[in-house]
């Protein structure tokens, strides 16, 4: 794996070619990391029996019931 200066500039765009090529936009995410917020744990689902005051709107219903099971 390369190991990135994180604090060089990205290279000039010469003209004509797009404002990169792959190595500057990885150095540009690369210098991003310390702003991205940590990974978020994934709750576990919750038993349908634990679940109470869900309301469906009727035309949510209706388009659910008129859908095919998976499958079909």
């Amino acid at each position: 794996m390369t190991n990135f200066d994180l604090y060089a500039p990205a290279p000039a765009a010469r003209e004509g070619e797009l404002e990169g090529d792959l190595a500057s936009l990885r150095g540009d995410c690369a210098r991003m990391v310390p702003h991205w917020p940590p990974a978020r744990i994934v709750s576990r689902p919750v038993s349908p029996s634990l679940i109470h005051g869900v309301s469906v709107p009727p035309a949510s219903a209706r388009l659910l019931d008129a859908m095919s099971e998976y499958g079909d």
